[in-house]
This record gives structure tokens, sequence and C-alpha cells, in this order.
């Protein structure tokens, strides 16, 4: 067996003997499905409650891929500004840190209130997103060899063109790693809102029909909803990883060597 296969086939099997013990732990102990619902039902409910969860986890998507691409936007552009002013830098990246330091959950609540549901949630997830692709970006700007800048400037290259040929391809494997992270994060900074939201008798995302699960005692639709959230998770890791993988695979060495 190669090792491809191996990484294939291992965790598919260790999720495969988790969902049997689960399965044997409920029949066995007969618990009930408002404490603990059988894969059986949790399956069955994702297919009858389809519609329901499918219009949250867009819901959720959306809110998720708007606050992953304000944060790239954002967070490249300001790292930018930083690589290109020292002044800039020392004025605000301690205010990014504060950002990122500050409990997204402690932060949700006051969202909710000065501003409109949609636009709280969205925040959430661009605040949580927003820090790993500043300071990825930032550090790959920063480690770029001074030798070959100089070397540009020698030959007469402006900022702009050393900025351009040198420094953003040479800060793109960092930059994409910090991407990877805040796609993550975005997801997790949507649910959060959106759960603040829910105890607030608002909303329309996966984490609201989460804590509406709950209050009702419907468990079956709750973990219906969470296995679709962890999916999701998996499906943005998934690409953003492969988008990684095709900018760097023909010239950055951990792409080359995972492809070989």
């Amino acid at each position: 067996m190669n090792e491809r296969a191996l990484r294939i086939l291992a965790p598919a099997g260790v999720l495969a003997l988790g969902v049997l013990l689960w399965d044997l732990i409920v029949r066995i102990n007969g618990i009930p499905p408002y404490i603990l619902p059988s894969p059986g039902l949790v399956l069955s409910t994702l297919v009858s409650d389809w519609p329901i969860l499918w219009s949250s986890l867009l819901a959720t998507l959306e809110t998720t891929i708007e606050g992953l691409a304000l944060a790239v936007i954002g967070g490249v552009g300001l790292a930018v500004l930083f690589n290109q002013s020292r002044l800039i830098e020392h004025s605000l990246y301690p205010y990014a840190v504060i950002l990122q330091v500050t409990p997204v959950v402690a932060v949700a609540p006051l969202l909710l209130i000065y501003l409109p549901q949609q636009a709280a949630v969205l925040a959430c997830a661009w605040i949580v997103a927003f820090f790993p692709v500043l300071a990825n970006t930032t550090l790959g700007l920063n480690s770029v060899d001074h030798n070959l800048a100089d070397l540009f400037r020698l030959y007469g290259a402006s900022r702009w063109q050393v900025l351009r040929e040198l420094k953003l391809p040479a800060a793109l494997p960092q930059m994409l790693a910090g991407v990877k992270i805040a796609g993550g994060l975005s997801l997790i900074g949507a649910v959060v809102a959106e759960i603040a939201a829910g105890s607030a008798g608002a909303g329309s995302g996966l984490a609201y029909r989460i804590a509406e699960s709950g209050y009702r005692l419907n468990i079956p639709r709750m973990f219906a909803a969470l296995l679709l959230l962890s999916l999701a998770g998996i499906a943005i890791f998934a690409l953003l990883s492969w988008l990684t993988h095709l900018a760097l695979r023909r010239w950055h060495e951990s792409a080359i060597v995972r492809e070989s």
C-alpha cells in the first residue's frame, strides 16, 4: 500500500470505527434521541430537514466567504502599507493585535447592538480572519532577502517595482498560509456571531439552527447542522489548500516536494 492510499484509508478507517462505536453505545444503552441520537437518525434528519439546513448553510457560507474576502483584501493591503512605512506599522500594528486577542464571543453581543444583524455577523467573521492574513503577509514581505532588494535598487528599480517583482512573489507562500488559517477562522467567527444573534431571537445560519434545536430539544437536527458545519470547514480548508498548491507548485519547495 503506497503512502497516498494510506493517508486516505487510515482516517476513513478511524472515522468508520468511531461511528460504529457511537452506534453501539446508543443501541446497547438504549439512549433516547433527545440525549444522544444514533448516526442513522442524524443522517435521516439531515435528509428530512435538508431544505431548512441547506438554506441555513448557504447563509453561513455567504457570510464566511464575504468575511474571508474582506480579510484578504484588508490584510494584504495593510501589510503592504506596513512594509512601505515603518511609521504606519508602528502606529497601527498594536491595534491589530488588540483586535486579534479580544475574544470574538465577547465582541459579538456589542456588535449586534450597534450594527444590523447581518453586518454584525460579517464583522465578526472579518475580525477573526483579518489578523492571520495581516501577520503572515507582513512577515513574508519583511523576510525578503535584503541582498536581492539591494540588487533591484542597484539596477534602478523603483519601490513599486521592488514590491511587485520581488517582495509580493517572495511573500506569497506566507500570505497563502495566512489565508488558509483565515478560512477556518472566518467560519468560526460567523458561527459565534450567529449564536449570539440566535440568543437575541434573530438569525438564519446554521449556528442559529443549532441554538434553536437546542432550545427545542431537537438534538438530531442539532447534530445534523453540526455535521454540515464540519463538512463546510473541511471543504473550505481543502479548497484553499488546493489553490495554494496551484499557486506554488511550479516554483516553491514545499509544493514541489509534495508533488513528487
